[in-house]
């Protein structure tokens, strides 16, 4: 079976991602999620690349008003196929393109196919929104957080702490995770300040019932620091770069001096 046969689906329900717009050829590389507590993965992200795993940026720089829809789509298929392909055992996370979201329910639907046709468990799905886009409608998101936990799919705010909408999204719908932005992670054991932000912000966590969880671990340092701090679920190169069309394994030495 061809692992991206469900990409070529058209959604009828949508009618914006059709056949009509041209696709964008891309991949993925997957990125570990990890518990430190635990000290085992969780779940991976999946991260657009070229065909030939070239960067992020060759891919996104191809996404325009026009195609965005078909992209969001593609995007969601591809990595179930991929991840399914690579028989991921824990959850799958995917970066979504809220903007590109007509309708919540018509729009969820080739995912939900999808996740069928690979026997991927929505409830091993997390779709992340990164807090540094602009949104047209704030409104509108937390109706299709709503609409996706309804289905059992968890939800992320990517880049908290980076952008224009993460204390907004908060106020109107709470999503499952909240990625911490990197800026805030990078030389967290030497900086003070950052220390007490990303503390304020595991504490608004814990009582909103939300799960921190650090991107951009670097050092054992940096992974020590926000432990105290009590964040158990980390992401970053300390424990794993990301893998192109393959699944990353964390060194045990990642683990050392927990």
């Amino acid at each position: 079976m061809d692992v991206f046969k469900i990409a070529s689906v058209n959604d009828a329900g949508c009618g914006k991602c059709g056949d009509d717009v041209a696709s964008i050829d891309f991949d993925f590389a997957f990125q570990p999620i990890v518990s430190v507590r635990r000290r085992a993965v969780v779940a991976h992200e999946a991260l657009a690349r070229g065909p030939a795993g070239q960067p992020a940026a060759s891919v996104l720089g191809q996404v325009t008003w026009q195609n965005r829809h078909r992209f969001d789509q593609d995007c969601r298929t591809k990595a179930i196929a991929r991840a399914a392909g690579l028989k991921m055992p824990v959850s799958l996370s995917i970066n979504f393109i809220p903007n590109a979201v007509a309708n919540p329910l018509s729009c969820i639907e080739r995912t939900v196919r999808a996740a069928r046709e690979y026997g991927f468990d929505l409830s091993r799905l997390i779709f992340e929104v990164t807090e540094s886009e602009r949104l047209d409608d704030a409104a509108s998101l937390a109706r299709i957080f709503q609409q996706y936990r309804q289905l059992g799919i968890k939800t992320a705010i990517d880049d908290f702490g980076a952008g224009y909408a993460g204390l907004t999204l908060l106020a109107r719908f709470k999503p499952d995770y909240i990625k911490i932005d990197i800026e805030l992670i990078r030389d967290i054991d030497t900086s003070t300040n950052k220390q007490i932000i990303v503390q304020s912000i595991v504490d608004l966590c814990r009582k909103l019932g939300v799960v921190a969880l650090a991107e951009g671990v670097e050092t054992a340092a940096e992974r020590d620091c926000l432990a105290r701090a009590g964040i158990d679920l980390m992401q970053g190169f300390f424990f794993a770069r990301p893998a192109f069309q393959a699944l990353s394994d964390v060194p045990a030495n990642a683990w050392e001096s927990i």
